[in-house]
């Protein structure tokens, strides 16, 4: 592979000892990327062991093809069908499920992608470049509420409006149709605003985010995967979620502390000791970040945060 399209598995270790691996479980990684966690979970299972993957690249899909490994079931989908997936292979519960909700090295580095504003490249951003409406396609097609929206709610962007109503103006012109013309347009606007760029942030970063999350559904897929992935975890199971921006870990925190802590009962309402709400998962440990190791030699670790769930009770 291109060395400039390889990917380094950010928090590899961290994650994969996390979920204790069993040489006879079963186990879930919900983004296999370039296989990076896969391949060190299939490293401590046994002949027994079994590992169900999920992926919407396909280039994802033939690398884990590829590692021609029989205990390695890969799922060409996205992970909001975690249960559906799950019941058609007959699998009740597992062992553990590993979430990693980064974008891989080489849908950034790979220009023809269009995820970066590093590289000149079509507006694309789909993660299935099979199915769905590119970027370019909603930038064509939103008003300039619908843009400011997603602009604003998905990449906390100050000047959400001003950018949708650029994008909106900009289409008198002609559509919108590559990464470096989105980038010259949000840095326009920007400029006019005088807005202060964040330290080592380009000012297109919110909102090629906030772009490429709704292109991909990614938070309402996160919603509906961490749900399924806490209830299918057996009692002694663990969930590891690496996320990468504040959208993500914020809903991976309030999920997971759902679980940890039960809803209290009405007031005034008797309840036998039985009766009373338990709490059937814990969190293990703290929140880990990439080490100053890991972040020198991989800048992309810089903002990813794991946490660990356990099931503790039926």
């Amino acid at each position: 592979m291109n060395e400039a399209l390889t990917h380094r598995t950010v928090l590899l270790a961290e994650a994969v000892d996390a979920l204790t691996v069993k040489p006879s479980g079963i186990y879930v990684d919900c983004t296999f990327g370039r296989g990076g966690h896969s391949r060190l979970i299939l490293e401590r299972l046994g002949t027994a062991g079994r590992l169900i993957a999920f992926d919407k690249d396909a280039e994802a899909i033939t690398a884990a093809r590829a590692l021609g490994d029989a205990r390695l079931d890969i799922v060409h989908g996205g992970f909001a069908g975690l249960a559906t997936v799950l019941d058609a292979k007959g699998v009740a519960t597992v062992d553990g499920v590993l979430m990693d909700l980064g974008v891989s090295s080489p849908q950034i580095d790979d220009a023809s992608r269009g995820f970066s504003f590093r590289r000149d490249g079509p507006l694309d951003m789909r993660m299935d470049t099979t199915r769905g409406m590119t970027a370019a396609d909603f930038l064509e097609t939103a008003t300039a509420g619908q843009l400011g929206e997603v602009i604003k709610n998905y990449g906390e962007e100050r000047f959400a409006v001003q950018i949708a109503q650029a994008i909106v103006a900009r289409r008198a012109d002609g559509p919108l149709r590559t990464t470096g013309e989105l980038a010259a347009l949000v840095a326009d606007v920007l400029r006019q605003r005088r807005a202060k760029p964040e330290p080592g942030q380009d000012p297109a970063t919110r909102t090629f985010q906030a772009l490429r999350i709704h292109v991909n559904a990614e938070l309402e897929e996160l919603q509906a995967g961490l749900e399924s992935a806490m209830d299918r975890l057996r009692v002694g199971g663990r969930l590891a979620v690496i996320s990468f921006h504040s959208l993500e870990d914020r809903m991976v925190k309030q999920a997971m502390r759902a679980r940890t802590h039960p809803a209290e009962p009405p007031k005034g309402v008797p309840l036998r000791v039985s009766e009373l709400p338990v709490a059937g998962y814990r969190s293990i440990g703290k929140a880990q970040r990439a080490s100053e190791l890991e972040v020198a030699a991989n800048p992309r670790a810089r903002s990813a945060i794991l946490r660990v769930l356990e099931r503790v009770a039926a």
